[in-house]
């Protein structure tokens, strides 16, 4: 059984620093709810794809991009 095609996701780069940010968190848990060692291996290599494309996690105002790419993400509350 040969290698499935790869599958391509895009994301905005607010949306990439979000995610970045999360799975940096999410991998330095000690306990995972994982089912198979799998889906940990596949969070941690989202991860290190994503902090190889990004500049913003070795900018010294990270906090702050970090901060705008949320605000960016977030649902809008409709006015009113």
């Amino acid at each position: 059984m040969g290698q499935p095609d790869p599958v391509h996701i895009t994301l905005t780069g607010h949306e990439a620093l979000v995610l970045f940010d999360f799975l940096a968190r999410f991998n330095q848990q000690e306990r995972f709810p994982f089912q198979d060692q799998s889906e940990q291996r596949v969070l941690c290599d989202i991860e290190a794809d994503l902090e190889r494309k990004l500049s913003e996690p070795f900018d010294s105002t990270y906090e702050k991009r970090l901060a705008e790419a949320r605000t960016q993400v977030q649902d809008k509350r409709p006015e009113g």
